[in-house]
């Protein structure tokens, strides 16, 4: 293994703005960080600043709440590329015993409405597109939909979040919502705009646990309902044909579970396709999202602004089972004087190298 020592060390201090306007102090007193995103939406971030002395008084120094206030923008930045956006949603504060005080908040980004909205009602004759649509109208934000999904004659939203629901109806098609500034966006994973990046151990990579697990995989997956119209069910079995194209001539999680135990086919029980076509999209949206988990990496690297949910990794230096093409699902980027800056990050793919 690589001499600690050796590793590339970014010497990097993030910069907070309130309202739009860089806060030295603030940024000075920066104590630790943490920015979460994942694939389901919803970021969120909280910082710990030393709350005690300065140059102009003494005593408590962020109690004012002429800054730190709920409702605030807070932007963090790292140079000019923006790691976190988002509104104050929380204030806290820490006594140690033989230390400084400190004070905290925590802040969420625009999806933070959609969570706090719970309603009950119906979409007669809608499409994913058209219920995000209805729902980012609903919150003052724009929408930007990039997925061809199917019409559906009635979806109810039941005591559900905003949020909730959209989550739902994405997930149906493969879709993932999130939000970036004041547009409300959902693309399916392949169609994500989102950056290419390579990472290689031990350079920018500083760790990486990697594992390939059949627990979850299945050979097949059968959506099936009822088509009241056309009075016959209405079902499609998935199988890898439908996560075929991002094997990148690996072997997938079928295949491997195929030739390791034999045939393990699966129901799907917990929605009720009206149609073909919506029980297709059922089987296969489902079919990819257990795939993909076949390959699971868990890592550590540099911070990059590129380094984010969504992004496709080049992992390299790993060996042929596990290096390769994977796809950003998760990311923590951390902040503290004793690690200095870094992002952890969990990525995965749908098929193990061959030998």
């Amino acid at each position: 293994m690589a001499d600690a020592a050796t590793l590339p060390v970014t010497g990097a201090r993030p910069s907070i703005e309130i309202e739009g306007k860089r806060d030295a102090t603030l940024t000075s007193g920066l104590m630790s960080l943490l920015v979460v995103d994942t694939a389901d939406g919803l970021a969120r971030c909280e910082l710990m600043f030393g709350n005690w002395g300065g140059p102009e008084r003494a005593g408590f120094q962020h109690f004012g709440r002429d800054q730190l206030e709920f409702g605030k923008a807070l932007k963090v930045t790292l140079d000019t590329a923006t790691l976190f956006d988002g509104r104050i949603t929380a204030i806290a504060a820490t006594f140690p015993d033989g230390g400084p005080p400190q004070v905290g908040v925590c802040a969420e980004d625009r999806l933070q409405d959609l969570r706090m909205t719970r309603r009950t009602r119906s979409f007669s004759d809608a499409s994913l597109g058209d219920v995000l649509q209805r729902i980012a109208s609903d919150h003052g934000l724009q929408a930007q939909v990039d997925a061809s999904g199917e019409t559906y004659k009635l979806l109810a939203q039941v005591n559900q979040s905003d949020l909730a629901f959209a989550r739902d109806l994405a997930r149906r098609e493969d879709a993932q919502v999130w939000v970036e500034g004041t547009t409300l966006k959902a693309a399916t994973r392949s169609r994500r705009q989102a950056t290419s990046l390579e990472l290689s151990w031990a350079g920018q990579l500083r760790e990486f646990h990697v594992s390939a697990d059949l627990a979850h995989q299945r050979t097949k997956l059968i959506g099936a309902g009822w088509n009241v119209a056309d009075k016959e069910a209405a079902k499609h079995e998935a199988d890898e044909a439908a996560v075929r194209a991002e094997l990148n001539g690996g072997d997938g999680g079928a295949t491997t579970l195929q030739r390791a135990f034999g045939e393990r086919a699966d129901t799907l029980a917990h929605a009720v396709p009206a149609s073909g076509a919506q029980a297709r999209a059922l089987a296969e949206a489902s079919f990819r999202h257990l795939a993909r988990r076949f390959v699971v990496g868990r890592g550590v690297a540099e911070t990059k602004p590129e380094l984010r949910v969504g992004a496709k990794l080049t992992i390299t230096g790993v060996g042929n089972l596990f290096q390769g093409e994977y796809t950003v699902t998760d990311i923590a980027i951390r902040y503290d004087a004793a690690a200095g800056l870094r992002t952890e990050f969990v990525c995965d793919r749908p098929a193990i190298g061959r030998p």
